[in-house]
């Protein structure tokens, strides 16, 4: 995680946006491969899907202890920043509050599409916990073993019911990142 403000965050130039795109479209198709989100200097790798994705229709919610990421997100994108419960996108820079992961936004059945993307700050996306993805877009079984991945973050993904859920992204500080969506199913190792 980057510890620079945010102070003068300039939109994000037209070809890294597109890169930054197309990671995070190729780890939601392809669950626990990683991929390579573009070097953006000063700029932590899991804000840089929300600065991607980010409009001025799109509410997002920026969770960072210091620095004013979401001041910078907001006049970089035009986009709404809100709380929890109402964001469509959601970039985690630091750790989740032990009641804020209840509070993501899952959609519904008759609306899945009113879910949130989270795009969680971890340590390393390996050398952690072993858990196992099952689903769409992994052939058999794909095992996964990401650093500071909290649990009560996957349990309130389990709570919700496909295709309702929310869609995560776990990005290190080098800008690798994987995705987990929510049609892929999670089981903790033994």
């Amino acid at each position: 995680m980057s510890t620079t403000t945010a102070v003068g965050l300039a939109p994000l130039e037209p070809d890294t946006a597109q890169r930054a795109f197309r990671a995070v479209l190729d780890a939601l198709a392809r669950p626990g491969v990683v991929q390579l989100l573009p070097a953006e200097p000063d700029v932590p790798a899991a804000l840089l899907p929300v600065l991607a994705l980010a409009d001025l229709d799109t509410p997002v919610c920026v969770l960072a202890d210091g620095g004013d990421w979401a001041d910078a997100v907001a006049t970089a994108t035009t986009a709404p920043i809100t709380g929890l419960p109402t964001a469509r996108l959601v970039a985690a820079l630091r750790t989740f509050a032990a009641d804020e992961p209840a509070a993501i936004r899952t959609g519904s059945a008759a609306a899945p599409e009113d879910a949130a993307l989270v795009a969680l700050a971890v340590p390393a996306l390996d050398g952690g916990t072993p858990i196992t993805l099952r689903g769409p877009g992994i052939a058999g079984a794909r095992t996964v073993a990401p650093q500071g991945l909290p649990a009560d973050l996957l349990a309130a993904r389990a709570a919700a019911t496909f295709p309702a859920g929310f869609d995560l992204l776990l990005a290190d500080p080098g800008g690798r990142v994987f995705g987990i969506p929510r049609s892929t199913r999670i089981e903790m190792e033994a």
